[in-house]
């Protein structure tokens, strides 16, 4: 199957999920308005409104940083609105006039300043009911695989009563689970390709790397929302996301190596034994490249066993493989350590 011929695709689907074909259908979100997309300078942000805008839809981009998105988004034809998530009146001013909504906007790492209750969830919370007041009834929400209220983990935790608050919202809604998302911006692989820069020939793999990841690439998840905005069956419904195949943390660092072209001894090393050093670093360093919440999730599985991605959207995934990840040819030591002495500036 061609990944590229985007029309040409078979969607037979043998999983309970309903296929999702790649012709426009009736019911779909109002091309005539503007998509709010929240986070727009983000990951998923960027390649979101490059799908949406090649694909002829007219996105309206909420930002904190317009410097920092004009440079993220480069020649994409958006309308920039300048605003955080969690102030209500830029949010409701920034939704009006708009026909749907992709709020991705979402922190992974607290920082000061920003908590997980505040951008996660609270302020999901608000954009719903500006939604309400502004009679946006379509809502694409980017959750996250693992996300539960009741999960003992403070970042699943949020994105859990956040996805919970959509799903009871009342409006059009559809939920999008990806496990890990890889791309040129990603703050995932980009992060352990500066650590095993800096690391002196050994580095270490957390609980011995044994963890499953599927991770997924970023385009594929921004076609993912393009087709949810345009197909009616996919409202009211949660989509589990992710790559081609589950991969451990170990297997995931050696195809980093591999695209980085260096190499390093894999040392398993329990979690327990990591947090007391990963605490002194989110102490020291302004911006540390894991914080022990995420820690943990290193340690934690994240796989999908029904890929909606195939499954539904009939999509062929990008493979986690060296070639993919070229990007990371251009991490040096002085990158990685200038990363972590820059303090973070939000999108």
């Amino acid at each position: 199957m061609d990944r590229d011929d985007a029309r040409t695709f078979s969607y037979g689907s043998t999983s309970s999920a309903t296929a999702v074909a790649e012709q426009p259908q009736g019911d779909m979100a109002d091309k005539g308005k503007p998509v709010l997309v929240t986070g727009a300078a983000g990951l998923v942000g960027i390649h979101t409104c490059r799908e949406l805008t090649r694909a002829g839809w007219k996105v309206r981009a909420l930002v904190r940083d317009p410097e920092k998105a004009v440079i993220a988004l480069g020649q994409v034809p958006v309308d920039f609105r300048v605003g955080d998530v969690r102030d209500a009146a830029k949010v409701r001013a920034a939704l009006r006039g708009c026909g749907a909504i992709v709020h991705l906007a979402a922190i992974a790492i607290e920082r000061k300043g920003e908590h997980y209750s505040d951008t996660n969830t609270a302020a999901t919370d608000l954009l719903i009911e500006a939604a309400r007041l502004e009679n946006v009834e379509r809502l694409i929400f980017m959750s996250q695989n693992g996300a539960a209220s009741k999960s003992p983990y403070s970042f699943l935790r949020s994105k859990g009563m956040a996805q919970d608050a959509v799903m009871n919202s009342g409006l059009k809604w559809t939920v999008l689970r990806p496990s890990v998302i890889f791309g040129a911006e990603d703050a995932f692989v980009n992060v352990l390709g500066r650590m095993i820069r800096l690391s002196p020939g050994v580095f270490p793999l957390p609980g011995g790397g044994t963890a499953r990841f599927q991770p997924i690439a970023v385009d594929d998840v921004a076609r993912v929302v393009r087709l949810c905005l345009e197909k009616r069956e996919t409202i009211g419904r949660t989509y589990q996301l992710g790559g081609s195949i589950p991969l451990t943390l170990r297997q995931m660092t050696e195809r980093i190596l591999a695209a980085m072209g260096t190499s390093r001894r894999l040392v398993s090393v329990p979690v327990s034994a990591m947090k007391p050093l990963i605490a002194l670093a989110e102490k020291l360093l302004p911006n540390p490249p894991v914080t022990s919440s995420l820690l943990d999730l290193l340690a934690l599985d994240n796989t999908v066993p029904e890929n909606a991605l195939t499954e539904v959207f009939g999509i062929v995934p990008v493979p986690f493989a060296a070639d993919e990840l070229h990007y990371l040819h251009g991490i040096t030591a002085g990158s990685a350590f200038k990363s972590m002495m820059q303090r973070h500036r939000p999108g």
